[in-house]
């Protein structure tokens, strides 16, 4: 089955400026930025950062970044990309044992999934919703992931870009199949359909693992939904992620993408690993309480 994410102007849900957030730690920097695109009148994007204040859960669990990007009129798009992430950090946060972060993501996804699938079958109004996710998991050096969809993430190191993800979609399974190249895939005018997402169906793909490369000090870490990639390939994004300071790059890229088309919303997360002893001033520091198993209150 086959998910497209249609590009358009919307005539319902609210309109929302650019959000951005800059985010410093004892060792990583991190940017979010979301903004609507040229054509989009709601955000159906959301991009999170979690750092949990206990010191105990964040030598265990990590940092935990996530990308989602929505699907599903009359704002559906919007609660099933919140839901996704809402429930993802609770669930991941909350699970005890000794369960690997690879296994503990998988579960957080399959609980998320099973979360829109069952409001999207019992609502009406959410019918159809669904949405990509990524997430990624900081601990020390070591990067894990879990994903669905074609949101992505990449990793910078030494000026050179590694996808960690590899796309849900019609187009990369032809990559795959060896029927197209990645050049083609690029503006194959099938690249939108996706073969996998969350909240469509009880049961999920997750691709989930370890990044074979270590996150060490000046590595830069990028998530983006396709409102991003659509429009600026790899070896673009690693000569900005390259060249520019960390929220400077978040900027350039919104803004590269609007100006080669926005069509779709675009979000983007940029985190950078960074000395202990860095003297570099804060502008914003978030900690979160563990989070409790409750019921979110969406429209």
């Amino acid at each position: 089955m086959f998910w497209k994410k249609m590009f358009g102007k919307k005539t319902s849900g609210r309109n929302e400026e650019a959000r951005s957030e800059i985010i410093d730690s004892a060792t990583m920097k991190v940017v979010i930025l979301s903004d609507l695109g040229n054509i989009r009148t709601n955000n159906e994007d959301i991009g999170m950062f979690f750092r949990i204040a206990d010191e105990q859960v964040q030598r265990e669990k990590g940092y935990l970044l996530i990308v989602a990007d929505g699907m599903g009129g009359h704002r559906a798009g919007e609660v099933a990309s919140r839901l996704a992430a809402e429930t993802i950090s609770e669930e991941y946060f909350n699970q005890t044992g000794n369960g690997s972060i690879e296994k503990n993501l998988c579960r957080a996804f399959n609980a998320a999934n099973k979360k829109i699938f069952s409001m999207a079958s019992s609502n009406q109004q959410y019918r159809g919703m669904g949405t990509t996710c990524t997430s990624l998991v900081v601990k020390d050096q070591q990067i894990y992931f879990a994903h669905a969809g074609d949101s992505r993430a990449y990793i910078l190191q030494n000026n050179l870009i590694t996808r960690i993800t590899e796309d849900h979609t019609y187009v990369q399974d032809l990559v795959n199949k060896g029927e197209i190249t990645n050049e083609e895939a690029e503006s194959h005018p099938k690249r939108n359909i996706l073969t996998n997402a969350m909240g469509t169906k009880p049961e999920l793909r997750i691709d989930t693992g370890k990044c074979p490369v270590a996150f060490e000090q000046n590595n830069r870490l990028l998530l983006c939904s396709d409102g991003l990639y659509d429009y600026i390939k790899d070896n673009e994004l690693a000569d900005i992620l390259s060249n520019k300071p960390l929220h400077d790059a978040a900027n350039f890229l919104i803004q590269e993408a609007k100006k080669r088309g926005g069509h779709d919303n675009i979000t983007v997360i940029l985190a950078e690993k960074i000395a202990a002893d860095s003297d570099q001033p804060i502008k914003e520091t978030k900690d979160f309480d563990l989070p409790s198993t409750k019921e979110f209150d969406l429209p």
